[in-house]
Formats: structure tokens, C-alpha cells, sequence
């Protein structure tokens, strides 16, 4: 719960810090897009600190090896939609399409870059980890409500969106449920 109150008082102070700077720009956009892609961004990026982090402390103790290979392909398969909801929002502004796709992979640079060390530090990443993901939900959660969906209802209607929101989470729970038989048989 504090991670989550944590990172739902990030998004609004980084939405205070972006809407003091109205000449804005980042690549192509400028105004109100710059700071909705930025926000973000910076939102994805951050929670895949969490999710590095998380993968590195679930290879750690002496299941280690399954779990991790559980939390890593989960992860993996989480990172389309993410992927994806980065080049989204950048794709109708007209940036070139190596643009929207660098954007996304940068999302999720963290990942590794924080598995490393959470592995090889697991007895002190251990203890931050239910902040750091609880931050990382907090956020996303706001990203995902207040950002993606609304948009996503102004440029088409409630239907549409409904839909595709159900099938999205349709089709990812079917995903993480397989690899998660799998990673039991």
C-alpha cells in the first residue's frame, strides 16, 4: 500500500513538473503530447526497475532457477503490451517508426540492468521489493486509468475500448496462465 501511495504521489508530482514547462519538446512533439509521452515514459521506465529488481530476487534461494525462469518469461510476455502502449501513443503524433519502437525498448532497459545486481544482492533488494512493485502498480495504475484507457475512449468510443480492454486482458491472462503450467510440468 505504501509503494502504491508512493507511486500514484510520483505521477502527480511529475504531472505538476510537466505542466509548468508549456514549450515542451521531445523529438517531434511539443505541447501537450510531449508531456503525455513523457509522463509515460518515465512511468514505464520506473517500473521496470521494480520488474528488473523482481526478476533478480526470484532467481535467488533454492527454487530459484524455476521461479526465476516463471517471473522472467512472465515478464517478458508483460512487455508486448508495454511495448506497445509506448508506441500507441507516439504513432498517431507521425514520428518515424524506428523512433516509436527505440521509445519502447528503452521502457524496459531497467530490467536487466536492475536483475544483475538483485540477484547477486538479493538479501538487500529483497527488502525493497514489495515497495518497488507496489510503487511500480501504483503508477502503472494511473498510466493505465487516467492516460491510455481515457485517451483510447476519445479517439474511438466506449465500446471499442471496452472490447479491446477485455480482449487485451483475456489474452494476457491466457498467456501467464500457460506459462505458469508450463513452468510446473
Amino acid at each position: 500500500a505504501i509503494g502504491a501511495l508512493l507511486g500514484l504521489a510520483f505521477i502527480l508530482g511529475t504531472k505538476q513538473f510537466l505542466e509548468k514547462h508549456e514549450d515542451l519538446k521531445v523529438g517531434g512533439l511539443v505541447g501537450a503530447d510531449a508531456k503525455r509521452i513523457l509522463l509515460i515514459f518515465f512511468v514505464m521506465t520506473l517500473h521496470s526497475f521494480s520488474e528488473g529488481v523482481g526478476i533478480g530476487v526470484s532467481f535467488g534461494g533454492s527454487h530459484g532457477s524455476e521461479l526465476g525462469l516463471f517471473i522472467s518469461a512472465s515478464l517478458a510476455v508483460h512487455n508486448i503490451p508495454e511495448g506497445l502502449a509506448i508506441a500507441v501513443v507516439l504513432i498517431p503524433k507521425n514520428p518515424d517508426k524506428l523512433t516509436s519502437a527505440l521509445w519502447a525498448i528503452l521502457t524496459s532497459i531497467p530490467q536487466p540492468l536492475m536483475a544483475v545486481p538483485a540477484f547477486l544482492f538479493v538479501h538487500y533488494f529483497i527488502v525493497v521489493l514489495p515497495v518497488g512493485l507496489g510503487f511500480a502498480g501504483g503508477a502503472m495504475a494511473w498510466v493505465a486509468f487516467f492516460e491510455l484507457l481515457l485517451e483510447a475512449y476519445e479517439d474511438t468510443n466506449m465500446l471499442t475500448t471496452g472490447f479491446f480492454s477485455a480482449l487485451s486482458l483475456a489474452g494476457m491472462l491466457f498467456l501467464q496462465n500457460a506459462i505458469d503450467e508450463r513452468s510446473h510440468s
